[in-house]
């Protein structure tokens, strides 16, 4: 996935883009960065962040980061920040994007006579692709535009200049753009739970294909939102932080909602409910409130060392941390029925493991409660898990079990109740060893969430995209 964070001041900036930069740390593991521009010079450093943290990388050089404006970002795709000096003037910027057609506009600008100079994992930098891209335009606002207009996917971006920060969200909002204000500054950011801990309160929600100018004392409109919008409905189900607002809507009171909608439909008997950490905990909540059971914590995260799980690359580091991270508390489990929410099941391994481990501690019954739909399809918009290909998911491959082509009849059993869809809950069961098993509904999620159905991407559930 990856965040970013970006500051303006009329002081001096490094501690806000540090601390600012480490608070998206959740949404990515690959890389880290940061630039400042100080009398016309930029100051910037990159670390790898795969076997350590954002802090531990950049602590220590935090002086050499003069000036009073900068960015930063966690990655999960290639090196950033990207210098560029063209017509435009020089500038620095740093992207949360997903451009499928990468080698499609590779070749189209080197016929045209650009030429790239930086290399990610054997490829071009998507990064300095997007740069080059703004470098087309007779403005920055129009270089955007061409972005826009141009990559398959999706793109949002901060663009450190010498007049200001642009800050720029995808055409079709499908990740998130929030603009925090305090006494002498102004912040941009993936995650709005980065500004309060700053001083920041949070000022502006930039709209869909929408364009805003920083500066140390005010923020100026360059281009108007689009009227289409398409978010991405995970921000709540999983990667979006408990205490953070998208469009109004706070990411742990939509996990509650949804906790309590589920719970008012179930029928199941259980001792009591627990969420797997982090983010199965609001549902949980609000699950234990909807069913009047008690919330009890029979799986604690182990914080002081282990981040999330599903980002890493390679699938038995993912499985470890997995492993790793939760422990179960024997004493609560023991001769139980215990109700567990959780986000997700995309891969279905690290559930499986946790569902044996969980048996093995003594649990009598262990019932699972998801928090969105089967995902069948993966994101086209959005790098937000490391799947490869759709075969990864278990719901998938469980379809190609059943009708020997995995891509067969794909919106009969994304259909809540269908007989597929009934068949395919069952088997997602079996496999995961599991008591009982249970699916949030699209129709439950989007009414948690609160915005219009129209306004919410639900592509991973169903496979539809309004645009």
């Amino acid at each position: 996935m990856g965040g970013f964070f970006g500051t303006i001041s009329k002081s001096a900036c490094a501690t806000d883009l540090f601390y600012g930069t480490d608070y998206n740390s959740h949404l990515g593991t690959r890389r880290g960065g940061m630039v400042t521009l100080h009398n016309g010079v930029f100051r910037r450093s990159i670390h790898n962040l795969e076997n350590s943290y954002f802090r531990t990388r950049f602590e220590s050089e935090l002086d050499k980061f003069e000036g009073n404006s900068g960015i930063g970002i966690i990655s999960d795709t290639d090196p950033q920040p990207i210098f560029i000096n063209s017509h435009l003037g020089k500038y620095a910027v740093v992207t949360v994007a997903k451009v499928n057609n990468l080698k499609e506009l590779e070749v189209e600008l080197l016929e045209r006579g650009r030429h790239f100079s930086e290399l990610s994992s054997g490829s071009i930098n998507q990064t300095e692709l997007i740069s080059l891209l703004i470098s087309e335009g007779k403005t920055f606002v129009d270089g955007i535009e061409t972005v826009f207009e141009k990559i398959k996917g999706s793109c949002s971006m901060l663009i450190l200049t010498e007049d200001g920060i642009i800050a720029a969200r995808d055409k079709y909002g499908r990740t998130p753009l929030l603009i925090g204000k305090k006494e002498g500054a102004f912040a941009a950011s993936s995650e709005p739970s980065s500004f309060p801990n700053l001083g920041f309160e949070l000022e502006y929600n930039v709209g869909p294909g929408e364009i805003v100018m920083l500066k140390a004392d005010e923020m100026v409109q360059l281009r108007k939102p689009n009227k289409k919008m398409q978010v991405c409905s995970f921000l709540w189900v999983y990667y979006g932080y408990p205490v953070s607002e998208y469009e109004g809507v706070n990411v742990d009171a939509s996990r509650y909602a949804s906790g309590i909608a589920m719970a008012k439909k179930d029928t199941v008997d259980a001792d009591y409910v627990s969420g797997i950490p982090d983010s199965g905990i609001g549902m949980a909540l609000g699950y234990s409130e909807g069913k009047g059971i008690p919330y009890r914590r029979a799986i604690v995260k182990y914080t002081p060392t282990w981040p999330r799980s599903f980002t890493p690359s390679n699938q038995a580091v993912r499985d470890l941390v997995a492993k790793m991270k939760l422990i179960p508390n024997r004493t609560l489990l023991r001769d139980k029925r215990v109700i567990f929410c959780d986000d997700s099941i995309v891969r279905g391994t690290q559930l499986r493991d946790n569902v044996n481990i969980l048996y093995g501690y003594g649990a009598k019954e262990v019932h699972m409660r998801i928090g969105c739909p089967p995902i069948l399809h993966s994101c086209p918009f959005l790098g937000f898990s490391a799947s490869k290909s759709d075969l990864e998911l278990i719901a998938r491959r469980i379809i190609k079990e059943l009708e020997g082509d995995d891509a067969k009849d794909l919106d009969k059993y994304a259909e809540t109740g269908s007989e597929q869809y009934t068949k395919l809950v069952e088997c997602i069961r079996k496999k995961l060893n599991i008591t009982t098993l249970k699916f949030n509904t699209v129709e439950d999620l989007i009414a948690s969430i609160g915005l219009p159905k129209e306004c919410v991407c639900t592509h991973c559930y169903n496979g539809s995209s309004c645009f």
